[in-house]
């Protein structure tokens, strides 16, 4: 049975995406000890504060309740316009509210992404900002900047570039091993 459990989500609504297609992988290079629920963004609505006062929609607050739930979280990002593109933002927005309630806060979170020449430095950079804003516990080694992305996967979103396959293996396995600190930490604390 594994020991630490994940919610797992792409920036990216296309259902061909390669970020979604990045995240599937790393789903299935997930170590046994390890088990990656992925959610899909798609149904949360914009951020709103007035619908938010009328009452939380029941897609952001499965949103909200599966991040609770999780032990860590990993978020795959493409990078738009330098930064994270906004579906990936909102979501973030409607689950950091109300601040003192949300389920980020000192979570263990792991990020990575594909995109063009640079990968998603960038997206990568600013998404840190925003989760350590929330006292996010992020994975800062080893890291994956899937650059090219489009020429690492085939028609049918399938990964077919052998050193990126390694690179998330290595990721996921590292990724548990930085979740297990913080859930053994919280066991001790008796959470």
């Amino acid at each position: 049975m594994p020991e630490v459990h994940v919610v797992a989500f792409a920036g990216s609504l296309r259902q061909a995406s390669y970020n979604r297609a990045l995240l599937r992988v790393a789903a299935e290079a997930a170590p046994s000890e390890m088990d990656v629920e992925i959610f899909d963004l798609l149904p949360i609505p914009l951020y709103n504060r007035d619908v938010e006062d009328a009452g939380v929609p029941e897609p952001v607050q499965r949103f909200k309740d599966r991040i609770a739930a999780a032990d860590a979280l990993l978020i795959v990002t493409p990078e738009h316009n330098r930064s994270i593109p906004g579906v990936l933002k909102n979501a973030i927005d409607w689950a950091t509210r109300p601040t003192r309630e949300s389920p980020f806060f000192g979570k263990p979170a792991a990020i990575m992404g594909g995109g063009g020449p640079f990968g998603t430095i960038r997206a990568q950079t600013h998404l840190r900002q925003v989760l350590e804003g929330r006292d996010m516990a992020v994975m800062l080694k080893p890291e994956v900047y899937v650059m090219r992305v489009a020429e690492k996967f085939d028609q049918d979103g399938r990964l077919t570039d052998e050193p990126t396959r390694k690179a998330v293996r290595a990721f996921m396995q590292a990724f548990l091993v930085w979740t297990r600190r913080f859930v053994t930490e919280a066991a001790a604390r008796g959470r």
